[in-house]
């Protein structure tokens, strides 16, 4: 309950008690907050749900909506005003979320139903061009000759927003661990916009708002280019970031070294946290003022990780100035 207290009443009013799940910080860091549900809630969602396979929820995609409703009514109708406010409250804004007893990749379809549940109570997940769906599986092992770090894993992959190179609002991100064999290391890396000491200096800069070209690699299935600045503001005027390393074309010498500047900022900040999510959670975050990476791992011969990713923008409440997606 000290979490949710803490919380403002932004869009829709918080309950007084919650009801079938538990809230608390996380050992990381207060701005992450632990939403574990325990393993009856979960058992019950899946049985209400059971008539319908994930690809259920491809084709219909009314279906996502339904079935997160079914998730609040399990939760006594508290777990959305919990979502909602918490995702766009600028002193937290991310979760690191627990379905207890989701915990053996045989059970991946289920962990996708109740991710898919999760995040539409507070949005809807966009069209992901690299799977065909509203969301994307993919694995990483050890060996890889991807076009981008995604899937390599001997190497960390750098601290990012997602949707830079998309024409799509990409308000929030959700990445569940489906399964993990022979895993040392590659943990998530996250650092909250505020928390980055070199905010300031690189906001404040002349180029934050420079228009930038952003190009996305073959296995991303996204043929045009977009452009558009580093850095903006956010409803309240806060600065928030659409940035990654990888997909950014600078013009010219003097851009070029400001991105390795920021890069270098982002990568050496004592405030990046390190979190470890075990097989069945998953971390959900504003992706507008929270970064995310993911440390390297040991090299094993058998190293083998599958993830799930959703990202979507917000259907109550907002954080950019300007939606396109309502």
């Amino acid at each position: 309950m000290t979490a949710l207290t803490r919380l403002p009443s932004i869009t829709m009013p918080l309950p007084d008690a919650i009801q079938g799940f538990h809230l608390s910080t996380s050992p990381q860091s207060e701005r992450l907050l632990q939403l574990t549900f325990p393993r009856e809630t979960v058992e019950a969602f899946l049985a209400a749900v059971a008539e319908w396979p994930v690809q259920a929820l491809e084709y219909k995609s009314f279906l996502r909506f339904r079935v997160a409703r079914i998730l609040d009514d399990l939760c006594d109708n508290t777990l959305q005003p919990v979502l909602i406010n918490t995702l766009v409250d600028r002193h937290t804004g991310g979760f690191l979320v627990t379905p207890e007893g989701l915990d053996r990749v045989e059970q991946a379809d289920d962990m996708v139903k109740f991710a898919t549940a999760v995040a539409h109570l507070m949005g809807r997940s966009n069209f992901d061009a690299m799977s065909g769906q509203y969301y994307a599986r993919f694995v990483v092992q050890n060996v890889d000759d991807s076009d981008s770090y995604l899937r390599q894993p001997h190497r960390v992959m750098e601290l990012h927003n997602d949707g830079t190179f998309v024409e799509q609002d990409t308000d929030y991100v959700l990445m569940m661990k489906l399964d993990e064999q022979h895993m040392q290391g590659g943990d998530s890396l996250l650092l909250h916009l505020d928390d980055w000491e070199g905010l300031e200096t690189f906001y404040r800069h002349p180029l934050a708002r420079r228009e930038m070209r952003w190009t996305a690699p073959p296995s991303k299935k996204v043929a045009e280019d977009v452009h558009h600045a580093v850095f903006d503001v956010d409803r309240e005027g806060r600065p928030i970031m659409s940035y990654i390393d990888q997909f950014v074309q600078p013009k010219n010498f003097e851009e070029g070294n400001w991105l390795a500047d920021l890069s270098d900022s982002l990568e050496g900040s004592a405030n990046k946290l390190s979190v470890a999510v075990p097989i069945g959670s998953f971390v959900l975050i504003n992706n507008h003022f929270w970064l995310h990476g993911r440390d390297r791992f040991t090299p094993h011969p058998v190293l083998r990780r599958e993830l799930m990713r959703q990202r979507g923008y917000f259907t109550h409440a907002k954080t950019l100035r300007n939606p396109r997606q309502v």
